[in-house]
């Protein structure tokens, strides 16, 4: 478990530092005189360039390990940091977000299939992306409130400073606090092959794909893409509702809401011993409706409708991540938890691109709703079948 509480750090310590910046950036952009237009893609470019760097890391954890990948992410990205201090010019913080969206695109799959791999059984599985899922919740509730108090103590140059070097020493850390060679060869028994995978030996001819995807139904990841989709669409929403008063501060707190009650959720250990699928399927239906409640002005109050929707986020995201490790091999977890990282990121890029076109037409969180049903209702069968083999 040692290597449990590492990893958890290595996660915490780089998302908050990622969500430290989300309330610090647009201002810091405006200082360099860039325009509201091109704010919008110094904070859009981090998804794109989130994508091949995805896609390289998945084959790269697989083939090469997780340690190397984590160590280079978290040095990388504080070094980028410290760069983006001192920039001058809005196009130098667009390159600046565009390397660091592709750098810290390794992190997540490198350490979520570790996490898979040190688990002993299923059930620890779960509880492991659970506890993931808690350190991330946990940084997104405390890191944009450090993120503002560090800039009105230090100012814009300090704060990106500190950050970077936090993320560097914590790299070194990882040099020395991450074992991965036992972890790797006692999955290999545990976890040999997906459920539903034949046991048979492989068609040497069967192209990397093709193995990918025996276990895992490629519409599957429509459900991570129209989450990822669907809280795009929230975060651009709810400021600008007239619940928010147009206050950054009341903003805040709303969007503290949906933090604590996946706190509420992850905190439920006993969920855990649900059927992941079960799980993602039925929190993603009840996430649906409550958005399909909310376009269609129910008597429940904002407050309340956002802390069921983080109650939902609870169940759902440590959900996916163990339904995937679950049906797949120990082999194939770098590429899995790559193509999970790459939908939440193209849903993540989408949802507020819709919701800023045609909001004017209809209710964002109709669109939401929309999305989760589409991908519920594409869900394959043999998923079903898989889970249960």
């Amino acid at each position: 478990m040692k290597t449990a509480i590492w990893l958890y750090l290595f996660m915490f310590v780089a998302f908050f530092d990622l969500h430290a910046q989300y309330p610090i950036l647009s201002p810091f952009a405006i200082s360099l005189g860039a325009a509201p237009s091109f704010i919008g893609l110094i904070l859009g470019v981090y998804s794109i360039t989130h994508l091949p760097g995805n896609l390289i890391a998945g084959y790269g954890v697989d083939k090469y390990g997780s340690k190397r990948f984590i160590v280079f992410s978290l040095i990388v990205a504080g070094i980028v940091l410290l760069v983006q201090s001192r920039v001058t010019d809005p196009w130098q913080l667009l390159y600046i977000r565009s390397i660091s969206g592709f750098v810290l695109a390794f992190l997540s799959p490198a350490c979520l299939s570790m996490l898979a791999k040190i688990a002993k059984d299923k059930v620890q599985q779960s509880k492991l992306m659970a506890g993931n899922g808690f350190v991330h919740t946990m940084a997104s509730v405390l890191s944009p409130a450090a993120g503002a108090y560090l800039v009105a103590k230090l100012g814009f140059a300090q704060s990106f400073t500190l950050l970077g070097w936090i993320l560097i020493v914590t790299g070194v850390l990882a040099i020395f606090g991450v074992k991965e060679k036992q972890y790797t060869e006692s999955a290999a028994a545990l976890f040999p092959h997906a459920h539903g995978a034949p046991s048979a030996p492989e068609d040497n001819n069967m192209s990397e794909q093709d193995e990918v995807n025996r276990g895992i139904p490629w519409l599957f990841f429509g459900i991570p893409l129209a989450l990822s989709c669907s809280q795009g669409i929230l975060f651009f929403e709810l400021p600008l509702m007239k619940e928010a008063s147009g206050s950054i501060l009341t903003s805040g707190i709303l969007f503290s809401l949906v933090s604590l009650g996946a706190l509420v959720t992850l905190s439920m250990l006993f969920i855990n011993r649900i059927s992941a699928f079960l799980r993602t399927s039925m929190g993603s239906l009840a996430l649906a409706l409550i958005f399909f409640g909310m376009s269609v002005n129910w008597p429940i109050p904002l407050h309340v409708s956002l802390f069921l929707i983080g109650m939902a986020k609870g169940v759902i995201y440590p959900s996916i991540a163990s339904l995937l490790a679950s049906i797949s091999s120990a082999k194939r977890y770098g590429r899995i938890f790559s193509f999970l990282s790459i939908s939440y990121s193209i849903g993540a890029f989408i949802g507020p691109i819709v919701a800023g076109h045609l909001r004017s037409h209809t209710s964002p969180f109709f669109m939401a709703f929309f999305c989760l049903m589409l991908a519920l209702s594409l869900l394959p069968l043999k998923t079903f079948k898989t889970v249960q083999a």
